[in-house]
């Protein structure tokens, strides 16, 4: 869903631009490429680790099943916070698919025309939605700015860059 508000055309094509995320394994990543595998019999499209977080990305028709198995995912890596995302080719589908268990009500843009920064505003209504997706000491949202920062790349889009921010949205 759109914002009605700051919502222009280029807006819209932002929202819908193109995008892919970089496949480069480290060892670990590897192994924990298989272990999803041996877990969920499904084949993750990547695996990123970032701090304490693993994100498997999977293909939207085997996300379900592979979701099932999410809360023994856990189980077995008390160590680590696993997310299953679904892997998407658009900016607001993929931004969405960071966000599955709070409802976000708006996804709007904007940018700082000062530093030519481009942010993407995920709102909530509430603050434990907001909560939930940023997470304990803002760790979550750390996490997921950092795909974007390091392994999402925009196509047709020379070192275009977005940071993802969450907040309340007042009704």
């Amino acid at each position: 869903m759109l914002s009605t508000i700051h919502s222009t055309l280029n807006d819209t094509v932002l929202f819908y631009q193109r995008l892919t995320i970089k496949k480069k394994f480290s060892n670990e990543e590897l192994l924990l490429f298989h272990f999803f595998h041996d877990i969920t019999k499904v084949f993750p499209q990547n695996v990123v680790r970032v701090n304490e977080f693993v994100f498997f990305f999977l293909k939207n028709e085997n996300y379900f099943n592979a979701n099932s198995k999410l809360p023994y995912l856990r189980k077995k890596f008390q160590h680590r916070k696993i997310v299953i995302v679904r892997e998407e080719d658009v900016l607001v589908n993929l931004v969405y698919g960071f966000f599955p268990d709070p409802y976000i009500h708006t996804v709007r843009i904007e940018r700082n025309v000062y530093t030519g920064k481009t942010e993407v505003i995920v709102g909530f209504l509430s603050y434990e939605e907001r909560g939930i997706a940023v997470g304990c000491n803002g760790n979550y949202i750390k996490a997921v700015n950092e795909i974007f920062k390091r392994y999402v790349i925009f196509i047709n889009s020379n070192g275009f860059q977005v940071r993802i921010k969450c907040d309340v949205v007042k009704i």
